[in-house]
């Protein structure tokens, strides 16, 4: 039904995004003088594999997102080698080296912790590749010249090839030109090639927010009505590529364009109702700020963290509704966790450990208001108090806390024996928690006994009975 509806509204398409999903490819080879690639940026790894396939006789290039970087003069996080020499090959010449991959094989070439991915060029795909209902191209192992694997890949902009030998550049689908327009365009017909693979549909985003590019508008176009299919797509790659929009530096932009292409519904399916909220928007923009700025930084960030702080909401309504049913307070959170968990970990495929930690932020908050005896020693022991004490801090940056509580913690924290004992001693004030959300039943409680004073205060008030007076007798003369 999706495939007739898309086909319907785009027919076959119109302009050079709308030919066949096979584009066919134009070469410019780019000198120094036209790229100016720094060559302090590439890494001397990527280098290293490079020359050792070209030495062996091989064709061998950095590719992709390595090469999109440098043209903008950004040192690549990572590097990618395309070449022509099959899995088998490469894996023969480098000590560690891995092949790995079932839709696509590659090889992981690792030089201590540094790991570097090396494709063979892939061919045209092949009519008889396995794909499923929906087209997805389920495994594909063809390989191919180097104009066909540049025809395969997803973008322009991530379709040229640098070599370090020679220092060129080898663009086949005008990537450079639609780099310094800052236009993010699929190559081929997008419906076909969103449809091989609805993973495209996500990085459109990521990329289009990282790079702060324009989406052309043909590349735009089917993906609202063809969002449906990343629900086809398995839950451990959408998962993948959830963590790479949320650590790219620019993960609240990243959600903003999901929620403006309709994406992330499937993804984060309350997250509108979240934002909706003033506290709730509030917490979570502050987190993935705050994320933004670590990875900016170059500080690690836990995806624990950061799932906790965009379900941290659907937590505490999930919690705040327990309670009002009169589950006290430490069961009703355990039970809104597991709601909550159980419902995302079957549409983010979230693993186990990112799980633990996130039950272990959320299980820590209640724990920090008991601020008497020996409980604050036994918190800051916690494995993840400090991610738990951030958390606080978020909490109490947003409004949804008071201030001083997340104060004390951070001073008891950073004080020696004697500073602990002292903030101790002193009366800590009760943190005012959020007022649960009234329930059908307390609802038609409250209103009972509101109805029941205003009765009372209806009704004159009792007349006091008269006290006797007792008769004192003369005192005797």
């Amino acid at each position: 039904m999706i495939k007739r509806l898309i086909k319907k509204i785009f027919g076959g398409g119109t302009g050079s995004e709308a030919s066949s999903t096979q584009s066919v490819a134009k070469l410019k080879t780019l000198t120094v003088k036209e790229h100016q690639i720094n060559p302090s940026l590439v890494s001397g790894n990527a280098i290293r594999v490079t020359s050792t396939l070209q030495q062996a006789g091989f064709k061998a290039f950095i590719v992709g997102g390595a090469v999109r970087d440098l043209l903008l003069g950004v040192k690549p996080k990572d590097f990618d080698i395309a070449t022509d020499a099959t899995p088998d090959q490469v894996k023969r010449l480098f000590r560690r080296a891995f092949i790995i991959g079932k839709r696509f094989q590659i090889v992981h070439v690792m030089f201590g912790s540094d790991l570097l991915e090396v494709t063979t060029f892939r061919g045209a795909s092949s009519d008889g590749a396995p794909k499923d209902e929906f087209g997805r191209v389920l495994r594909d192992n063809t390989f191919g010249e180097q104009p066909e694997d540049a025809t395969r890949r997803d973008f322009t902009i991530n379709a040229m090839y640098y070599d370090p030998a020679s220092q060129t550049v080898l663009d086949y689908h005008g990537g450079m030109a639609d780099i310094r327009k800052k236009t993010l365009r699929i190559i081929g017909q997008p419906e076909a090639r969103y449809r091989e693979d609805p993973v495209r549909m996500l990085r459109v985003v990521r990329f289009a927010a990282k790079l702060q590019f324009e989406i052309a508008p043909g590349t735009r176009a089917p993906i609202r009505l063809m969002a449906p299919l990343i629900d086809n797509v398995p839950t451990a790659r959408v998962f993948d590529e959830m963590l790479k929009l949320l650590s790219s530096g620019h993960a609240l932009a990243c959600l903003k364009q999901l929620r403006h292409e309709g994406l992330h519904h499937g993804l984060l399916p309350l997250l509108d109702v979240v934002l909706e909220q003033p506290l709730g928007a509030r917490f979570v923009t502050l987190a993935l700020n705050n994320t933004d700025e670590r990875v900016r930084q170059g500080k690690t960030i836990s995806p624990g963290f950061l799932f906790a702080a965009l379900l941290w909401h659907q937590v505490l309504e999930k919690w705040q509704a327990y309670e009002a049913t009169g589950e006290p307070a430490i069961p009703a959170l355990h039970l809104a966790a597991d709601d909550v968990l159980q419902t995302q970990t079957e549409s983010l495929a979230l693993q186990r450990r990112i799980g633990t930690d996130m039950r272990d932020i959320w299980a820590m908050q209640p724990r920090f208001d008991r601020r008497i005896g020996k409980t604050p020693y036994k918190l800051i022991e916690h494995p993840r108090f400090r991610a738990g004490l951030d958390f606080l801090i978020l909490r109490a940056a947003s409004g949804e806390i008071e201030q001083e509580l997340a104060d004390w913690w951070t001073d008891f924290l950073a004080a020696d024996a004697v500073g602990r004992e002292t903030l101790l001693a002193a009366k800590p004030r009760m943190n005012k928690k959020p007022a649960p959300k009234k329930t059908a039943h307390s609802a038609a409680q409250s209103a009972a006994q509101s109805a029941a004073t205003e009765a009372e205060a209806e009704m004159p008030a009792a007349v006091p009975k008269k006290r006797r007076r007792r008769t004192r007798k003369p005192a005797a003369e």
